[in-house]
């Protein structure tokens, strides 16, 4: 059995969104997707994207991804990664493949000099952050996000520009 993995292309875009959609399905969160194959294939293949995507294949299926982008720290002055997604069809967990797509974000961030490489992850999925732990991240407890969006978005928009 191998592993490849490389960055996805624009003829990936509905691969990219049924993983989405799996991984919205694994989160409980379907209802939360809005997202189309033709607005993934923008985001990511767009003239000025500045979201990537890594697929991992295990023997030339497609096993699992990471999709992900460049987020900033004032403090470090420096770039770092924010891994927006990374999920790994059922079929294939165990294999390292979860594993492997982390660390070549990391060895990116190692490589080009950047300051962190950052996620989330639900309270609840216990095997994501015992893994995350075992790989020597910080799950930093401390920190809460912060979200507006929908409704609460336009109201807030529409009141900051009175």
């Amino acid at each position: 059995m191998s592993l490849a993995i490389r960055a996805a292309v624009k003829a990936d875009s509905a691969l990219v969104f049924a993983l989405v959609s799996e991984l919205a399905d694994y989160e409980k969160l379907s209802g939360e997707v809005d997202a189309t194959p033709e607005a993934i294939a923008a985001a990511l293949f767009g003239r000025e994207s500045r979201l990537f995507c890594d697929i991992a294949e295990w023997d030339g299926e497609p096993a699992g991804f990471a999709v992900w982008f460049l987020n900033f720290s004032t403090f470090r002055g420096r770039h770092g990664i924010y891994l927006e997604d990374l999920f790994v069809r059922p079929a294939y967990r165990g294999k390292g493949i979860g594993k492997a797509l982390m660390a070549r974000l990391a060895k990116r961030c190692v490589d080009e000099g950047w300051a962190r490489f950052e996620w989330t992850v639900l309270d609840w999925n216990k095997p994501s952050i015992d893994f995350y732990r075992a790989i020597g991240a910080t799950v930093m407890d401390e920190w809460r996000i912060c979200r507006l969006s929908g409704k609460a978005l336009a109201s807030f928009a529409g009141e900051g520009a009175r």
